[in-house]
């Protein structure tokens, strides 16, 4: 048996569902304890003192004592004179009288001669008993005498001191889920390319966990250091050796200098374009508050300076959002790239909400097959060579440096096809 179905009324956050877990066995141990108190104290005990007065009352009407009024008084009874049109048609008695239902029952059970009752206080009982051989009668007498008195001061001590133990238990509880959260939203904040200050605290199992974390982070910004470091020697190593053949091809003569200069062109677009991919986000910049759809803008009009046919045709929403600019500029103007490499038109739309930017670009080139998009975001991955016909060449790397922008920032690259230029759609979609 599951209970995927539980899921969905289930609280989604750590703070709801602790919440749940410390309410949930205080209320259902107070229900159960109101359960057996009223089942004990107003039924039992009501019934009881009940059957205790309907002995009495019995006893006051009894034949051979009904013409001695000291019989009353001695058993606090008071006859009150009454007729049959000033009896009620029905027992009365207030809707959440609970125990005077057994108050009622009781008598109806017991008092010889029963005829009706009224209870619509807590003070007084008045009670209608008509025999064969004896006038009707009215008889009245304190409620305390046929029912427990105050059985709602249990009921409110187990709510108020109830409540307040909850709240000490959830005071304590947030005190210990406090750390778990702060650990959270470092590890969320480092996945986001945010380097938030944090230190372990809390329970010795949370401490260890966020001493792990600690260490995982420096192994990686050391990793992310150390590779930064190794490609800027491979740039320089391998740019000196491509200017000196350069310079040693401008002597040829020009039917041999164009190929040589041509191939040597490529390896530059090819180790520049490795070099893209291999530092990713390694540039050394942080995040900072950029301007949504500005930034956008920007980009897009750097572009068509360029030379590039794109544009911004629709934007939506405006707002600052945490972006590393170079990294997430180099993911946009790929895109273009691709865009105008295999297309003739590219149109760029944003839309900014509460909790999520996403940058569009479409073109209207041959697309990708549904079948190949996730094969088309990894490193070193060309498609159909059919695409690249008269289009110039790409190692591949352009939607991969794309798709690694989007998930240093948290986010995602999704293709898909262009409902309206019929190519390649490209979304960068980022959390706030």
């Amino acid at each position: 048996m599951t209970f995927d179905w539980l899921k969905r009324y289930m609280p989604r956050g750590l703070y709801g569902r602790a919440a749940l877990i410390l309410i949930l066995p205080v209320v259902t141990l107070q229900l159960v304890v109101s359960v057996v108190f009223i089942q004990r104290h107003f039924e039992g005990v009501t019934e009881q003192m009940s059957r205790e007065v309907a002995r009495q009352i019995n006893t006051a009407l009894d034949p051979n004592w009904v013409d001695e009024p000291e019989i009353g008084k001695a058993l606090s009874l008071d006859f009150l004179p009454t007729t049959l049109g000033n009896m009620p048609d029905q027992d009365i008695r207030r809707w959440y009288d609970f125990s005077g239902i057994v108050v009622i029952r009781t008598l109806q059970s017991h008092v010889i001669g029963f005829q009706r009752a009224h209870l619509l206080d807590d003070w007084t009982v008045y009670v209608w008993v008509a025999r064969e051989d004896q006038p009707l009668r009215m008889i009245e007498f304190n409620r305390e005498r046929a029912s427990a008195s105050n059985p709602h001061q249990l009921l409110v001590n187990m709510v108020v001191f109830g409540a307040l133990m909850t709240l000490i238990a959830y005071l304590y509880l947030r005190n210990q889920l406090r750390p778990i959260t702060r650990l959270a939203g470092a590890a969320e904040a480092f996945g986001r390319g945010r380097n938030l200050p944090y230190s372990p605290s809390g329970a010795v199992e949370v401490r260890a966990a966020g001493h792990a974390f600690l260490d995982m982070r420096n192994r990686i910004e050391r990793q992310i250091e150390q590779r930064t470091m190794m490609l800027s020697g491979i740039s320089h190593d391998l740019r000196t050796p491509l200017t000196r053949l350069r310079l040693a091809v401008s002597m040829l003569s020009d039917e041999d200098r164009e190929p040589l200069e041509r191939d040597i062109d490529d390896m530059q677009k090819l180790i520049d374009a490795f070099l893209d991919f291999a530092r990713g986000n390694a540039d050394g910049a942080q995040p900072e508050m950029t301007p949504i759809p500005e930034f956008v803008q920007m980009v897009v009009d750097d572009c068509a300076r360029s030379g590039a046919p794109v544009n911004l045709v629709q934007s939506v929403g405006a707002g600052q959002v945490m972006l590393r600019q170079m990294a997430m500029r180099r993911a946009i103007e790929n895109l273009i790239g691709n865009a105008e490499r295999y297309g003739t038109r590219c149109e760029v739309s944003l839309a900014l909400t509460e909790k999520s930017l996403r940058i569009r670009i479409e073109d209207d080139g041959p697309g990708i097959a549904s079948d190949q998009r996730d094969a088309a975001v990894r490193p070193f991955v060309r498609l159909d060579p059919a695409r690249n016909q008269n289009k110039g060449s790409g190692v591949g790397l352009g939607l991969a440096i794309a798709a690694d922008i989007a998930r240093a920032h948290g986010g995602v690259l999704r293709l898909g096809e262009s409902d309206t230029l019929g190519g390649l759609r490209a979304d960068i979609v980022i959390a706030r």
